[in-house]
């Protein structure tokens, strides 16, 4: 069997041919008969979709990913999975680089790739601390993450009394409003103090 994995970070990332839309039909033209998909981070290896396919694989069986960065952002995590498939059987198809065989040159260069990955995940990191500092130093009013949504009073009123009726939960009304759990308790809590 032919299986295909795509993964991205966050529904975001549609950018490069990198969304989960763009992955899948690559991994379709290229014979997966079945596909799993994930928005997770790469710099775990357990992952729960990745962590039910991985269950499924068996001798014979072939894992199908777009590019080495979709299947692992760490060297470490990356060439255990990867060396555990091979011995067990399963053949790891990269597209953008080829089979991988279970041979001292296969696992030099997964090891060689997987560490760019991570450096590149890392170097992301710093640029991304770096850009934050200097927005900190530069703007006393910038703050970390977005800006907190409010709610006018009608509005809160009508939501809590709809919750309090058991209408809908607090995470329903929280989509609907477009706001997080953690906000919407700090806006009753702000709303009851004010």
């Amino acid at each position: 069997m032919i299986y295909g994995y795509a993964r991205v970070s966050s529904t975001g990332q549609g950018m490069y041919g990198s969304s989960l839309s763009d992955q899948e039909t690559l991994l379709r033209q290229n014979g997966c008969e079945e596909i799993y998909r994930e928005t997770y981070t790469g710099t775990r290896m357990d992952r729960p979709v990745f962590g039910e396919l991985l269950g499924r694989l068996r001798a014979g069986d072939r894992l199908v990913v777009t590019k080495l960065d979709r299947f692992a952002r760490t060297t470490s995590g990356g060439i255990e999975t990867i060396r555990s498939l091979l011995d067990k059987g399963v053949s790891v198809h990269i597209l953008n680089m080829g089979l991988i065989d279970n041979t001292a040159t296969g696992r030099l260069m997964v090891t060689m790739l997987l560490a760019f990955a991570e450096f590149e995940r890392d170097m992301i990191m710093e640029r991304t601390r770096a850009g934050k500092e200097v927005r900190k130093a530069t703007d006393p009013d910038w703050k970390v993450g977005r800006k907190r949504k409010d709610l006018d009073d009608d509005t809160l009123a009508a939501a809590k009394e709809r919750v309090r009726r058991k209408e809908i939960t607090v995470a329903n009304i929280c989509k609907e409003l477009g706001i997080s759990r953690s906000t919407w308790y700090v806006i009753c809590e702000r709303k009851r103090e004010g």
